[in-house]
């Protein structure tokens, strides 16, 4: 692999010299916490089920088959023992100093706030959170793993589901409206372990006309040729060296 570095000397004296910075990202930030991905060789699109993960994953499936649906959803998208990684630990400390105004993720695992991030914007949800779709009760994590097959709500025994959008579901118009503020308003927008190909979220980067572009994912992404700064490593190995 490359030596990045001098490219990793450049993001920390970047990181220096701005105090309205933004990050963009998503599953490569959490692989090195453990939890696969989906488009890698090893993530979850290269794995064989009796329906893809595109099909299980979305809001008709969920309705038709809530009992496969949650088969593997407890098998393939809960990691309850995942803790936080040097890149999720780096951005909670530049939130801390000033620095860093927002996080934007596409993943759902909760690991930012773990890592004691307070400006968090899940677009795609989260699997801390559950709610019975009757009587908006919540319910934990825990409370899905210990459950069998459907879950249901313990107060008036109708189904939860995960506040997690699924495939033909929509964005939180409010997310969406904070992460466009926050991207508008950066001086620097670090884009970490995404492929930037899930859509619409992807299309938030092109409200980002401040100063510093910064792309930091193993694999090539749309944006490469638009960075000012591109590092094509691990995430959590560059922010341990920032």
């Amino acid at each position: 692999m490359k030596d990045y570095q001098k490219e990793i000397d450049e993001l920390r004296e970047i990181v220096k010299k701005y105090d309205n910075i933004v990050f963009f990202g998503g599953a490569g930030v959490s692989t090195e916490s453990g939890i696969p991905d989906f488009r890698s060789v090893d993530g979850l699109y290269h794995q064989q089920y009796d329906y893809p993960p595109e099909t299980i994953l979305s809001h008709t499936f969920y309705r038709s088959n809530p009992k496969e649906f949650y088969r593997f959803y407890r098998n393939k998208m809960l990691f309850p023992n995942a803790l936080p990684n040097a890149a999720h630990k780096k951005l909670a400390q530049l939130e801390e100093q000033g620095k860093l105004k927002a996080i934007i993720t596409q993943n759902i695992d909760g690991l930012h706030q773990a890592a004691g991030s307070k400006v968090v914007l899940e677009l795609h949800g989260s699997v801390l959170r559950n709610y019975c779709v009757s009587c908006g009760r919540f319910h934990s994590l825990q409370y899905i793993l210990d459950s069998d097959s459907i879950p249901v709500c313990e107060k008036c025994a109708n189904p939860i589901k995960p506040d997690v959008v699924l495939y033909e579901e929509g964005l939180n118009q409010k997310t969406i409206n904070d992460a466009v503020r926050y991207i508008s308003q950066a001086q620097v927008l670090i884009i970490g372990g995404t492929s930037l190909a899930v859509y619409p979220a992807a299309g938030l980067i092109d409200y980002f006309t401040g100063e510093k572009l910064v792309v930091i994912n193993k694999a090539p992404t749309p944006r490469d040729a638009h960075a000012d700064l591109l590092i094509q490593a691990p995430i959590g190995e560059v922010f341990s060296q920032i």
